[in-house]
């Protein structure tokens, strides 16, 4: 169950939380309490939760390998046995986690859901970010790390368990540095339980996440990110299929609904609207032919996975993708109840200077085709002034309600939620 959340990026089973840990002043006595924090930690339920989690998994490996190797080539990059923090070593105020900014690819294993930046691979995937939800998904979400694991668990329990730590680690008032921390509480790790350190083939992956005084230590539950789970071809601006979910789910779509994403890039919104409201029916759209293009083949791959599943004679889907001009679509009046997608920022696809025409062009012709009085929109953006001004130009239109604010790859964002006038 847990598993099927939609818009939570990883998941970790928490051993132990501490809300105000009192670090030393010295840095040996810190990490010395730290190492001695491993035999006090109450670790059988949270590895009974994880075997079972992986008994669980069992049968989805295959998939996850097949899908594995064809990235596999691109991640070798980073398999050369770093350590999680080793691009983590300044102790600002910002997350260490957001240190990956660098360009650390997160392999398959786990993308932080809090602070996670840009991570292009092959400069054609934005990894973005969502920080709107609520505590319990950050806390179900907040796992991270930056080598690929195979998936070799529960493959006859007698064998000796591989592990790594993963130690994120926020604020300035500590004296050592996330990779420090995770190399001591990981030596302590291997002490207490016999396991062999593995920075990539790893078994298990023991979370250690500090942020001020509050530590939690937990045990990750996902290899891969959540949000990869529906996008095979990424663009410069693929959106994550968590967030896609979360803006689709505020417009609250009901059955028979027409939803259109007017610019879809790689198809991320229609494609999980798609599967998670097969009861509407879904248009994507979008001007530039490349784009409409890695957005079918998103849906061919999306087809052909279901078409794996248990024998199922599934009718596909309710999805279709046509190239237009967003300023002219071929659409009826009114005819559109749900308008949802991710307008250019003006920094990776068009310019600041575009969106001035752009906007409010986008707009009046969304309302022209959305329907009077029930229909809505939401929007991303994360050029808020410009959208702000073409919004109060279009107050005949469109009326606006909440506005959630999102974190993009780094990028301040935010979700419009409009109603039709």
């Amino acid at each position: 169950q847990v598993h099927r959340l939609r818009s939570v990026d990883n998941l970790f089973v928490v051993i132990q939380e501490f809300k105000d840990y009192q670090f030393k002043e010295n840095k040996e006595d810190a990490l010395k309490d730290l190492e001695d924090l491993v035999k006090k930690l109450p670790w059988t339920d949270p590895l009974k939760v994880w075997k079972l989690n992986n008994s669980l998994k069992k049968k989805k490996t295959k998939r996850k390998k097949h899908n594995l190797q064809s990235t596999a080539s691109k991640e070798k990059l980073n398999d050369d046995g770093e350590e999680e923090g080793t691009d983590q070593k300044d102790a600002s105020k910002e997350e260490d986690c957001a240190q990956h900014n660098a360009g650390v690819e997160p392999t398959s294993s786990q993308d932080t859901e809090k602070t996670q930046g840009v991570a292009p691979r092959n400069g054609e995937e934005e990894e973005e970010n969502e920080q709107s939800d609520a505590k319990d998904e950050l806390q179900a979400g907040s796992g991270s790390g930056t080598k690929a694991g195979d998936g070799k668990t529960s493959e006859g329990e007698a064998k000796v368990l591989k592990f790594r730590v993963t130690c994120n680690r926020g604020g300035d008032k500590h004296s050592f540095t996330s990779n420090e921390a995770a190399r001591d509480f990981g030596g302590a790790v291997q002490e207490h339980f016999q396991w062999k350190a593995d920075m990539t083939n790893f078994d298990v992956e023991v979370l250690l996440n500090i942020h001020n005084n509050e530590v939690v230590v937990g045990i990750a539950l996902t290899e891969e990110s959540l949000h990869r789970r529906n996008i095979t071809h990424f663009g410069p601006t693929t959106l994550r299929s968590t967030l896609a979910y979360g803006m689709l789910r505020l417009c609250d779509p009901q059955p028979t609904d027409i939803i259109v994403d007017p610019m879809c890039g790689t198809g991320a919104i229609p494609i999980e609207g798609a599967t998670e409201w097969p009861s509407c029916y879904h248009i994507a759209g979008d001007n530039n032919p490349q784009a409409v293009k890695r957005a079918a083949n998103n849906i061919c791959s999306l087809l052909k996975k279901n078409e794996n599943k248990e024998s199922s004679t599934s009718p596909g889907i309710p999805l279709d993708i046509i190239q237009w001009d967003i300023c002219n679509l071929p659409l009826r009046t009114g005819s559109v109840d749900v308008i949802v997608t991710d307008m250019p920022f003006g920094k990776r696809i068009g310019s600041k200077k575009k969106n001035w025409d752009l906007y409010p062009a986008c707009l009046m012709e969304m309302g022209r085709i959305c329907t009077p009085g029930t229909g809505r929109a939401a929007l991303l953006t994360q050029d808020k002034k410009c959208f702000a001004k073409a919004l109060s130009r279009m107050g005949h239109i469109w009326r606006k309600g909440q506005t959630v604010w999102v974190n993009v790859g780094g990028l301040h964002a935010a979700v419009y939620l409009l109603k039709r006038t």
